[in-house]
């Protein structure tokens, strides 16, 4: 072989794995912007996933919490937001009903867990037993009329036969962080929450799990905007939410996930 062929062949396979490279690491060229409208309960894992989406596409996120019910109005009353992350699927419904969603863009990217937790290391040894004799001032719910997992702990105390007699003792949050933090204030001995602010709390407690025959499942879903529909960044998001490595995210702080 003639050296001037071996130096094109060098040559060559120089090019080949730089474009291969290229192509790997690559990023937008004109990084974007998106803006994101998430449920309160998500808070901890989007604040996890936002790092992790922008070192990998270059692209910036801002991003507001708020009860589901609380971001649905404020995108009907025209909010700049490119993608609507909530903590059921009405809301995303009635968007792509209301021609404020983009049709066909709906999917699941959590299921949600609720649990009963007190701030108190031995609030109770049988959560059950606990709820039914009462003998507590204040129990922490979200509204239910704005956030599904205030809706959801309603349907639990319902189907224990204690809704009735606890009634006068709730504390309904704006948003499920409100809710959390009427229990770590020591405002409510207790709270339904979701199992994701469990597990990102740093301190002590007593907790329960609720058994999912005890309230309707919680599926949440994302939906692209109508404002995102040009916007490359907001097609990025959604697509990296459904990847493997927001997944394992999401699966970390105790969702389920498709």
């Amino acid at each position: 072989m003639s050296f001037m062929r071996t130096n094109r062949l060098w040559v060559t396979a120089f090019l080949l794995a730089g474009l291969l490279a290229a192509t790997v690491h690559a990023r937008p060229a004109r990084a974007g912007e998106v803006s994101i409208a998430v449920a309160a309960n998500f808070t901890d894992v989007t604040r996890e996933l936002i790092p992790l989406f922008e070192s990998a596409t270059g692209h910036k996120v801002r991003v507001s919490f708020g009860s589901t019910g609380m971001l649905y109005a404020q995108i009907g009353n025209g909010a700049p937001y490119d993608v609507f992350l909530a903590a059921d699927t009405k809301r995303p419904e009635k968007a792509e009903a209301a021609g404020l969603a983009v049709s066909g863009t709906r999917f699941n990217y959590a299921y949600g867990k609720l649990m009963l937790w007190s701030g108190r290391p031995d609030a109770w040894t049988d959560a059950r037993s606990w709820l039914k004799r009462g003998a507590f001032a204040h129990l922490a719910i979200a509204n239910p009329k704005t956030a599904p997992y205030g809706l959801a702990a309603e349907q639990v105390m319902d189907r224990l036969g204690v809704l009735s007699l606890l009634q006068g003792k709730l504390v309904r949050g704006d948003s499920l962080s409100q809710t959390f933090q009427f229990v770590v204030s020591g405002n409510a001995a207790a709270g339904f929450v979701a199992a994701s602010q469990v597990k990102a709390w740093k301190g002590s407690g007593t907790l329960w799990e609720v058994p999912q025959d005890l309230y309707a499942p919680i599926e949440q879903q994302a939906v692209l905007l109508g404002r995102g529909e040009s916007n490359p960044a907001a097609a990025a998001f959604l697509g990296f939410l459904k990847g493997e490595a927001a997944r394992d995210v999401i699966r970390s702080y105790g969702y389920g996930v498709e």
